[in-house]
């Protein structure tokens, strides 16, 4: 495909690339082909599949669209999934769910399978099952001397160390086999509640979460809803405190650890909160997918969340102090996103309590209040960040570095020199090659 044609921008439009080849990739040889007119012409790769994470722009390079890879084949005897390059979570959902198996999806089944994979992957099931990257059985890529390679624990430890963690700085990944787990249902969805009561709620949660069981994973968007028809009605054109909730056990009990947070007042504007097959999981967070948008995405990891810290979030996102012109979530980590997994990988943050991730879009005002909000939040950060979550602004090496624990990040360096001493993999959030700092 010429450079003049589209490249598929993808959701998030936060950039805009002029690269001097697009290859709309059918198949694992296309992306072998063009990695190799990438080395010949010497012309860095970049990699696009849904265009929610972008990072720097492709200008001159090769950029690899692979959409149209969007392969899934299930093995419900083992529990397993083969996943190409350009599936999303939905594309695996339609899969999975008739066998009563679900992935470790991300909150929008919008979202691409692969990047989501490689960032380390934080999503519904994860205080239960850990991070998705650590069920990650094997990969297959092209690196940067256009080879094709599978790699596994036993075949190269290295480089899937790597790869789980590492993003797309150490190859193209063409496909992923990943494990799959026995959830067929959810109690899951949101309280709605008014902005007037976003105090209330974020310190009843702050307390909630500290006695709940790893089988229920929550957040809280603080976020204004459009003026719009396809809005529900309570909620159209309203600033809402939005409790999601996915609980993997029996409903139930389900029913009885939520009931704390539905009996505050005042009370919800509207609760979606129900039992649900696993399906039906995208509709928990209800992130909208249906047109393009121009975000610069931040996040901060928390070691904790106090009192101090829900005063400083509601003061600083409070509609009334402006705070509320960006939607701002806060996400409960812990559980067994803490634990080491059985075949180590090179994802950070696993001393993370919480997440908050401010999206803004990128007027200078709106983008000093979200800057603002977490230059406050320092005294309770972790000091990490989650590549998934990260933004525009965050391809400088010291946030990148930020992803990592200090020794990971040097071990990686040395294994990007290894495998990619030109640093061809660099349309990212890059992770140069050990002696290389520019």
């Amino acid at each position: 495909m010429s450079a003049d044609m589209d490249p598929g921008l993808g959701l998030n439009r936060a950039v805009e690339s002029h690269p001097a080849h697009v290859v709309e990739a059918a198949g694992d040889q296309d992306v072998v082909a063009a990695v190799r007119l990438a080395a010949e012409e010497k012309r860095a790769v970049g990699v696009l599949a849904t265009g929610h994470g972008p990072s720097l722009a492709a200008d001159g390079a090769v950029l690899v669209n692979t959409r149209r890879m969007h392969g899934v084949r299930v093995d419900a005897e083992r529990a397993t999934a083969w996943i190409e390059a350009g599936a999303r979570w939905r594309d695996v959902l339609a899969h999975t769910t008739p066998h009563g198996l679900a992935p470790l999806n991300g909150a929008s089944p919008d979202v691409g399978v692969i990047g989501y994979l490689t960032g380390g992957g934080a999503g519904l099931l994860g205080r239960r099952f850990g991070f998705a990257a650590d069920h990650v059985r094997r990969l297959r890529l092209v690196t940067a001397d256009g080879r094709f390679r599978e790699v596994t624990a036993d075949t190269d430890p290295d480089l899937f160390w790597a790869v789980r963690g590492g993003k797309d700085n150490f190859g193209l990944v063409v496909s992923a086999e990943v494990d799959l787990f026995p959830v067929a249902r959810l109690y899951g969805g949101g309280l709605y509640f008014p902005a007037e009561a976003t105090a209330e709620v974020l310190h009843a949660y702050a307390e909630w979460v500290r006695h709940l069981p790893e089988t229920m994973a929550t957040s809280v968007l603080l976020a204004r809803n459009t003026d719009l028809p396809d809005a529900p009605e309570p909620l159209r054109g309203r600033s809402v405190t939005h409790l999601r909730i996915a609980y993997s056990g029996d409903p139930a009990e389900g029913e009885r650890l939520v009931r704390p947070m539905r009996a505050l007042r005042p009370a919800a504007l509207l609760d979606t909160v129900r039992d649900m097959p696993y399906a039906d999981s995208g509709t928990i967070h209800h992130d909208p997918v249906s047109a393009p948008y121009v975000a610069s995405d931040r996040n901060v990891l928390l070691g904790e969340l106090t009192a101090g810290t829900v005063d400083t979030l509601v003061a600083l996102t409070a509609p009334d102090t402006g705070g509320g012109a960006f939607p701002t979530e806060l996400r409960h980590f812990g559980g067994a996103y803490a634990r080491p997994p059985k075949v180590p990988n090179c994802v950070g943050g696993r001393d993370a309590a919480f997440s908050l991730f401010p999206r803004a879009t990128p007027e200078p005002d709106i983008l000093r209040r979200r800057d603002d909000l977490l230059a406050w939040l320092r005294p309770w950060s972790t000091g990490g960040i989650s590549l998934n979550f990260a933004g525009v602004e965050d391809t400088a090496p010291e946030r990148v570095r930020a992803a990592y624990a200090p020794a990971d990040f040097d071990r990686l360096r040395t294994l990007k020199a290894r495998h990619d001493p030109d640093n061809m993999f660099r349309i990212n959030f890059n992770i140069p090659p050990k002696g290389d700092d520019r």
